[in-house]
Parts: C-alpha cells; structure tokens; sequence
C-alpha cells in the first residue's frame, strides 16, 4: 500500500512539473515569436536607412527591387537601382511614340510614378513584375507597349467582369481589342483566332482567361503561329498573385500558365499584380517559368481613401437598413459597390435596398452572363447607383468615380480586402473604404476558407485588422506589402488614427478563464459549442445542468462576442471543425495557449472603445461614422465599453 501510495504522490508531482514544462514552452514560444517580429521589424528599418543614405537613389523614389528577383532576363547579370533609374528616362527609339499614344490615344498628358519606366522595360524586351495599388494605372503598362509594338499583345485575366470592363474602355478611346472566353460565339472566336495570324489585324490586344489557356490546342496553334510570324508581341498576366497557392486568390489554371514562356521564350512576359508580397511573386517566378524577372514594387498606400470599420447588427434587417441609410445620407447620388459573401446575399441584398429606395443590382457569377455585362455596363454610365456584388464582380474594375465600398460582409483576407476596397476613389478624389464587422461572419467564412493552404491564418489576420481600435489601418495592411509605415504617413484617413484616444486598456483574465471552464464543462459532457453557443452559455443561456457548473458574465452580447473573438485570435481558443456531406460546421476548443490561464500570475488584456466612433469593437449600434469624402461629422453617442 505504501508503494502504492507513494507512486501516486511521484506521478503528481511527476504530472506537475509537466504542467509547469508545458507551461514555460508556450511562453518561450511567445518569445520566440515575438523576437522574430522584432528582428523582421529592425530588418525592414535597415534597409529603409540604407535606401535614405544611398546617394545613387533619390529618397523620394517609391521603387523598390526584390534581392532575389532583382536580376534582368537579359544578357546582363543583373541591374542596379542606378541602371534601372535609366529606364525613367525618354531617350529610347520608341519614347516618341509612346509619348505620341499617351497623348493622341489614352489621351493622358503624363505619366504616374513608376509607370515609364515598365513601359520601357517592357518595350526593351525585359521580363518583369510589377506590383501596383489599386487605380494607379497597372493597365496602361501593356496596354500602351501594345500600342507600340508589331501584331498584338495577349492578356491573360481571371474574371469576364475585368475582360468586358478593359474592352469598354478600350473601345472608347478607338483602341482594338478583342476577348476570349466561354461565353464566346464561334463565330466570335473564329474572327479573333484569324486576325491572330494576319498581319493586318487590327487587333492590339488579345483578352483570354487562364482557362482558355488550359484548355484550347486551337488557341495555342494559333498562338504558336503569330509566335513564328513575330506577331505575339508581349504577354501580360494581371493578378499574377493568383498563380501563387500562397496567393489571396489562387486559381488552379494559372498554374499552367508557364506553358506561355516554355514555348515562346522571346516574348517579353509582364506580371501585375495589386497585392502579390514577395514570397508571392518568388512563388510566381517559378510557376510562370520566368528566369530572373525585374521587380517595380510602388508603396501600397493611397492617400485619398478613408478606411473605416462598422460594427454590424446581428439583426439582418437593421443590418441593410443602417447600409441603406449611410448611401441615402452621405453618398447621394453617388457611385458605389457594396461587397456581400454569397450569391444568395448579393440577390437579398440588392432587393432591400431597392425597397429603400436605392437603385442597387445584384451581380455574381451564376447570373446569365449577358444579365451580368448589362450590369456592368449600366453601372459604369450610372444609370445604376450601386452594384451588389459577390468577388466575381472583382479585379480590375476601373470606373473612375466610385465614391464608396461597403462591405456588408468582412473579406475572407487583408489582401483581398485591400483589392476590393480599393476600388474606390480611382480619380485621385476622397473615397470611402467600408466594412462592416459581424460575430456570425467570421465563422460562415472560416468554413468556406477551411480547406485552402492558410486560409484560416489569413482570415484571422482580417478579423484583426477590424476588432483593433489603436493601431493605424494603414499600418495593418502595410505588414502583409513588406513595407515599413509611419502612422503620420495616413494624415488621418483612417478611423483610429481620427479618434486614436478613444480606447482604453481592459484586464479579460477572468473573462478567459470563465470561458475556458464553459469549454471544459462541455468537454466532461462530451458536447461541442459552437461560437454563437459558446456566447449564449456565457451569458446564462442553455441547459440548466450546465448553468450550474459554470460561471456567467453580466458583460453585454457585444462584449462577450469581442473578447471571444480576441481569445480566439490570441490562441487561447482555437476552431474545430466537423464535416457532414452536406455541411461544415464550426466549433470552437481550447487552444494551445489556454494552459497558461491556470498561472495565477498570468494576464490576459485588450484594448476597446470607450465611445462610439464606428469602429467595430464593443459598441452599441449607432457611433460616429468619419468619412472624409463626405466633409461630415455627425454627433456621436457616448457608449459605455468597460467590461463588468
């Protein structure tokens, strides 16, 4: 009995020092991480030094090379800053015509940073990527190449909407373009094919999807053909990120793009992209089968959009009426898209704001695709006010005067949303970048992101990006660009640089551990809690037996929801997914962090609101909304945050 006795007393103690070990791993493991944060961050800060010291390059120049793909596919080894700053100059044999067409044809009387110098870079035969914002200007660096080389220039782009949208714009400036995609007539595709090969084609530029691509032998003979006749002059892939699984929008097609560069090698190939970070674009390199391409990367930053985060009702009616009455009120008359999750949201959606008087379409991929080019076009003459729309009505949209994207439903990552948003304000004039921040989205996203590469990881990046109060947007998205911020740099377009002292510092230690019981109650009764039940159980909801064993909170629904939400993005909770055939369902357990809350030394914070600014945190539903376009400041309602 006593060596009985006595094992038990070893095993406990043997179970405790475990505990502890475990204990003192996960807080080298927060260490470690955030050393690593720190050393990335002081990196970043060298360079930015040696840029602003080094007496070759202007400190004003936004152009930055890749050191792993700074290297030209010509004969040269490599290109210094000083050797590509020659590529801004107009001393080449083509620059009198190009400053001809960017008169005569795109009717432009300048150029925007950085876009000479891909231009000439293109036209000298150079393969290269170039790394944009949104709105300024990608397009003309092949559509304006086109214009001045022999036979035409194939365009690879992901979405019809882009394709119909370039063609519009093509068209009215009396430039010839022709597309390519399911949707074609054979008649169509038989007239496009032919002038592929005839030297006196009209056509500059060749639109086709990546599909197309794979999947036609008569387009590639074709292409092989102009290719033997020195007709095929440049190929451009825009949204080259999508080539990249890494990538925010990863389509399986693009994957076989490098058939283009194995098979014409002479053809100079442009990557553009509005979003693609540099282990993106390395990825791209490989995919593409380009050897060495230059890399022009401009800042992400534009200066005229306003970017805001919205707590959303949980009530959908209220939801769309504080939308409808947010355009009615400050967008008068103005152009718009509102961002919605689903096919089903874009339809219901579009419906209740036109019973509130507001002229809104759906527009998503399942519509007949002449319904959606009649959208598309109606929009862009603003005989529609605002397209309701799902991410197929998407990438290089270029209608100049949007004056608002609202998201009715967060992005499912912050590079997609920095695509989407930026949307707006394409004419240089103040615009509103939107998203409204609901509980309930995050996981009907988080199941439709569940099987992608680092889908979740993203997703939670997004999440984080709308519940912080305290830290410049600006400075969020410019993490995932590689670039080194100054909050100074946003001039206050942004709502927490606007009320950046309107938050306060709020100890959630007990509020976790509370949680962190609930969790473990359902456990011993084998049970799986879903968020909303996670929420429901905290606030006293449920079955009576487990009410008994648990500790409640008098906190509000919305700051009950908020802490979980900051508890899952700490990693104190983790998600748990449980597939059916018909279904995903999400569910949350504890995570690898959750040990640490049985130190009584330890403690957990977060920042929130103490008045309501339209920021989504803990707020109540009507706050202050900061739009810059509109020149307003309404009054807002002082709204308790402290949690109880």
């Amino acid at each position: 009995m006593d060596c009985i006795g006595k094992s038990k007393d070893v095993q406990a103690q043997l179970d405790s020092v475990e505990s502890e070990l475990e204990l003192v791993e996960l807080q080298i493991a927060e260490l470690l991480q955030k050393q690593a944060e720190l050393t990335a961050q002081k990196n970043a800060l060298l360079l930015q030094l040696e840029d602003a010291c080094d007496a070759a390059q202007p400190s004003s120049s936004s152009s930055s090379l890749s050191s792993s793909s700074s290297k030209s596919s010509g004969a040269s080894p490599g290109m210094n800053k000083q050797e590509l700053k020659r590529y801004d100059g107009a001393d080449f044999p083509w620059s009198e015509e190009v400053k001809q067409h960017l008169k005569d044809s795109f009717h432009l009387s300048k150029f925007r940073p950085l876009q000479l110098r891909a231009i000439n870079l293109s036209l000298s035969g150079r393969d290269l990527f170039l790394v944009m914002p949104t709105g300024r200007g990608k397009s003309l660096c092949y559509q304006l190449p086109a214009v001045c080389s022999k036979g035409f220039t194939l365009v690879i782009t992901p979405l019809v909407s882009l394709m119909e949208d370039q063609i519009m714009y093509l068209k009215s400036i009396e430039v010839s373009a022709a597309m390519l995609n399911a949707s074609s007539s054979k008649e169509h595709a038989k007239t496009v094919m032919a002038g592929m090969t005839d030297p006196k084609s009209p056509f500059k530029l060749v639109y086709v999807t990546p599909e197309k691509i794979a999947k036609s032998k008569l387009l590639m003979s074709r292409l092989e053909k102009s290719y033997n006749a020195n007709l095929l002059s440049h190929i451009a892939v825009d949204e080259v990120h999508c080539c990249s699984q890494w990538g925010h929008d990863f389509r399986p097609d693009y994957k076989l793009l490098g058939i283009l560069k194995r098979q014409f090698p002479k053809v100079p190939l442009i990557g553009l992209t509005a979003t693609a970070t540099s282990s993106v674009l390395q990825d791209c390199e490989k995919i593409l089968c380009v050897q060495q391409p230059i890399t022009i990367t401009a800042s992400f930053n534009r200066t005229n959009l306003y970017y805001e985060v919205c707590v959303k009702d949980s009530n959908n009616d209220a939801s769309i009426s504080d939308i409808a009455s947010l355009i009615k009120s400050r967008y008068k008359d103005q152009s718009g898209i509102v961002y919605v999750f689903s096919q089903k949201d874009a339809e219901s959606v579009s419906s209740e704001l036109q019973s509130r008087d507001i002229l809104a379409y759906p527009y998503h991929a399942n519509m007949d695709p002449n319904d959606k080019s009649r959208v598309h076009r109606k929009w862009t003459s603003n005989k529609i006010q605002v397209v309701v729309a799902t991410v197929a009505f998407g990438m290089g949209i270029d209608k100049p005067d949007v004056r608002f994207v609202i998201h009715h439903t967060i992005s499912k990552s912050i590079e997609n949303y920095y695509q989407e948003s930026g949307r707006a304000g394409r004419d240089d004039r103040p615009a509103d970048c939107i998203v409204y921040f609901g509980f309930a989205d995050i996981f009907r996203i988080s199941t439709m992101v569940v099987m992608e590469n680092v889908g979740q990881q993203k997703l939670l990046q997004m999440v984080d990006y709308c519940q912080n109060v305290d830290r410049c947007r600006r400075s969020l998205m410019a993490v995932h660009f590689d670039e080194v911020w100054d909050d100074e740099g946003c001039n206050q377009m942004c709502d927490t640089c606007r009320h950046a002292k309107d938050f306060s510092t709020v100890d959630i230690t007990q509020h976790a551990r509370q949680v962190m019981q609930i969790l473990e109650v359902a456990v011993s009764m084998d049970e799986k809690l879903t968020p909303l039940k996670l929420v429901e159980a905290w606030m006293g909801k449920g079955p009576a037996k487990r009410r008994k064993m648990i500790q409640t909170t008098s906190m509000s629904r919305p700051q009950a929801e908020a802490v979980v939400v900051k508890l899952l993005l700490l990693g104190y909770l983790k998600e748990d997914f449980s597939f059916t055939p018909y279904t995903t369902y999400f569910y949350l357990k504890l995570g690898r962090k959750a040990p640490l809350l049985k130190s009584p030394t330890h403690t957990v914070s977060m920042k929130m609101r103490t008045t309501g600014t339209g920021s989504a945190t803990v707020k109540a539903k009507e706050g202050k909304r900061s739009g810059q376009s509109a020149g307003d400041t309404p009054t807002s309602k002082k709204v308790k945050t402290g949690v109880v």
